[in-house]
């Protein structure tokens, strides 16, 4: 998959399932990069999110480096913090490196944050 933003790469992956949506969203951005002050949905880490019916949810997220300190840990944190969110029964999350992260993945808005435009 190769995303244009992490808003498209998201949608293209959910199910019908809105409120349960937006709800996993709204942990995802609770959830915050070591390295940059800026939490992980809004920094373009999502590639994928899936929602089955059961409550299963599927998510594909990168680092914003392979070498990454927190690679080993950081996926099951996102997994604990999406396990809290009512009506999710299970999480499993991928890490993936293609295609690499890169600074073009955060939304404006959020560069203009970081004092990047």
């Amino acid at each position: 998959m190769n995303p244009q933003t992490q808003d498209t790469a998201v949608n293209a992956q959910t199910l019908p399932d809105e409120p349960l949506r937006e709800n996993l969203i709204a942990a995802l951005r609770t959830v915050y990069d070591p390295e940059i002050p800026v939490n992980i949905y809004d920094l373009g880490l999502i590639y994928a999110l899936d929602i089955a019916p059961d409550g299963r949810v599927d998510i594909d997220m990168t680092l914003t480096a392979p070498g990454c300190p927190v690679a080993g840990t950081f996926p099951a944190t996102v997994e604990s913090r999406l396990l809290e969110v009512p009506g999710v029964a299970e999480v499993h999350v991928k890490l993936v490196w293609e295609p690499a992260w890169s600074m073009e993945l955060i939304p404006d808005e959020v560069k203009l944050q970081l004092g990047l435009l």
